[in-house]
């Protein structure tokens, strides 16, 4: 596992390409230019992940008002996230991280402590990027509930 940098608002984002669930590959070459919401997640069809998508895709029109495209990333496979999208009629790209390099990259993939265990795995956590391809907000080590609100009140 590589070394997980700490991102800090203004740094450039990393540079990654990841298969999604619907539009080939996407990478941030290919958003350069335009304002996007990566939000990290770790796993689909659980309970969180489920509120916390079904939060975004309830939002999607306040977040494109503002000028965003909302990305999810989880390390499940690009199967499961078309399973996952369909079920809950998802209206965005969920990309596929199984190597977890776009967790590590961003630093979302790192040690976590739950009922008494301390292992590595994937910190539930949000970035927005700007048309610079800066970082413009980061939103990490977030809880599932009541997070898209909280987004949304801090951008109004």
């Amino acid at each position: 596992m590589a070394e997980n940098p700490k991102l800090n608002v203004g740094d450039a984002v990393p540079t990654f390409s990841a298969e999604s669930d619907d539009a080939g590959t996407v990478s941030s070459k290919d958003l350069k230019g335009k304002k996007y919401v990566l939000y990290f997640y770790p796993k689909d069809m659980t309970p969180g992940c489920t509120t916390q998508a079904c939060d975004f895709n309830d939002n999607l029109g306040h977040f494109k008002e503002l000028g965003y495209e909302v990305y999810g990333v989880s390390p499940d496979s690009v199967a499961s996230h078309e399973q996952f999208r369909k079920k809950h009629d998802l209206g965005f790209t969920l990309l596929a991280d199984p190597e977890h390099k776009l967790a590590e990259s961003f630093g979302v993939w790192r040690e976590k402590k739950n009922y008494g265990k301390t292992y590595i795995g994937l910190v539930r956590s949000t970035f927005f990027v700007g048309e610079d391809g800066k970082i413009s907000a980061i939103y990490d080590n977030v809880r599932a509930k009541g997070h898209v609100a909280k987004l949304l009140r801090e951008m109004a």
